[in-house]
């Protein structure tokens, strides 16, 4: 008897996700088996979003079984009279033109629940679902943090490169679906504060939408303050830095921004906690060093013998990558930011004071970091410790060059460490009138590095709010 393949149809109610994603990439997730295409395809009801989540732990990181799951979309309304195929083929370009004809054929596609063809033109009311084999990435696996709980309120230290919605490539291996599975399937986790993949810190999740609301009305009438803790390449300047300089967004897909005049306007304030020098290794490993292949590569590495600066951050704007965007200007990077920290992409001088973009133009910028993790590994760290450069670099994401059985679905290798960290962290959030206060205590990357003396823990955020009132004068 043929196999068939296992899709099921829900109603905005009844997905999972307390938001549904209006795109094909959001849906519920299903077991399925594949039909061969010489059989007709058949549809039958399973049970959604399956439990326990299919987890494991192995090396130091939470691993998901692959999976089968469907996307589940509304028709909408610029698709309304075109083909199914078309649709596919303009608005979706992850995969190839063939493999969504090959999908549609073999029933992983679906209209309304039945099997339709390429030619299918679509409906108003229609209701699409598209039935994939999931790999997600792994994450860390260190666990979620609790620094504070109620009954409105839950607030996380959360790890860095975990995600915090599914999106993309994760979907299990996020921080909504990680709390459900620790906590179980009823509750519902709000975010209420939004912090990068890479980015660690405090975050707030609300337990009821009355809790939602209020707090993300503090947050974004600028009645919370916030303050961030990086680490960053080179001696960072003494007393307060205030950088307003305005950041735009030129590639979307790539979430990628730069300081631009016709930017929005945007304002950070950083103070240095801390600098520590390079420690100078003895000079026979030098010489070592220096007689290895890649010793002119690391040599030209503007950073490699600079040290590296512990510094406080303020927000007074929330512009997407703010923070980044801003240190990198100032020509100290986070030390392994995988983008703004990218001297394959950047350049030797890595966008500083680049604002009318004469050293890197926006194309050669996009072109070169597209690249990474495709043709070359992704350089996560350009200014890693000499020792160490070579070792990291092979231990990167990138295509292993091996298919999946069942999907053939091209591969990666593990990420390496370098690429679940970015050495920035959400340290603390307060109500400016002083009514609560978090705090999360310092990463490891932010301590003291060992032989060395310096501060483990901060102290108020006096000096930054004066820097940035007397700034407004």
């Amino acid at each position: 008897m043929a196999a068939t393949v296992a899709t099921s149809l829900v109603t905005d109610s009844e997905t999972p996700s307390p938001t549904p994603d209006p795109t094909p990439d959001a849906g519920v997730t299903h077991a399925a088996t594949i039909s061969s295409a010489a059989d007709p395809p058949a549809v039958a009801i399973t049970p959604c979003d399956p439990w326990p989540r299919p987890y494991y732990i192995e090396d130091g990181l939470r691993r998901v079984v692959p999976y089968h799951y469907t996307y589940n979309t509304w028709c909408k309304e610029r698709w309304r009279g075109r083909k199914l195929m078309e649709i596919f083929e303009v608005e979706f370009r992850d995969r190839p033109a063939e493999y969504y004809r090959t999908a549609v054929e073999k029933g992983l596609v679906v209209v309304n629940g039945k099997a339709v063809g390429p030619d299918y033109v679509v409906k108003n009311g229609d209701l699409i679902s598209h039935t994939t084999h999931r790999h997600e990435p792994p994450i860390t696996a260190e666990p979620i943090g609790v620094i504070h709980e109620d009954d409105d309120l839950i607030v996380i230290n959360k790890p860095s490169g975990v995600p915090v919605h599914p999106a993309g490539r994760y979907n299990y291996n996020s921080v909504v679906e990680i709390m459900k599975s620790e906590r179980g399937p009823d509750l519902l986790p709000r975010p209420c504060n939004r912090l990068d993949r890479l980015t660690s810190g405090i975050m707030f999740l609300a337990k009821n939408q009355r809790a939602a609301e209020r707090l993300v009305a503090q947050i974004s009438q600028r009645t919370v303050r916030k303050e961030y803790i990086a680490r960053v390449v080179g001696r960072f300047p003494d007393g307060e830095v205030v950088c307003d300089q305005p950041i735009l967004q030129i590639s979307p897909k790539l979430t990628l921004n730069r300081v631009r005049a016709n930017g929005k306007a945007a304002r950070t304030v950083f103070k240095r906690l801390a600098y520590y020098p390079p420690a100078d290794p003895p000079a026979k490993d030098r010489t070592e060093q220096l007689a290895t292949p890649d010793a002119e590569q690391r040599a030209q590495r503007r950073g490699d013998r600079e040290g590296y600066s512990i510094v406080r951050c303020l927000p007074v704007t929330g512009r997407t990558h703010q923070i980044r965007v801003h240190l990198q200007f100032l020509g100290h990077p986070i030390q392994n930011d995988p983008i703004y920290a990218n001297q394959k992409v950047w350049g030797f001088d890595l966008g500083r004071n680049d604002a009318d973009a004469a050293q890197n133009t926006d194309e050669d910028v996009m072109s070169r970091l597209a690249r990474m993790g495709k043709e070359e590994v992704a350089d996560a760290v350009a200014y890693y410790d000499e020792m160490v450069d070579k070792y990291h670099k092979k231990k990167a994401e990138r295509m292993s060059g091996e298919l999946c059985d069942v999907c053939e679905t091209p591969l990666y290798t593990d990420p390496g460490a370098q690429e679940l960290s970015l050495w920035l962290h959400s340290l603390r959030y307060e109500d400016a009138n002083g009514t609560w206060s978090y705090v999360s205590p310092l990463p490891a990357w932010a301590l003291p590095p060992s032989g060395m003396t310096g501060p483990t823990q901060v102290g108020g955020m006096e000096d930054l709010v004066n820097a940035v009132e007397a700034d407004s004068i």
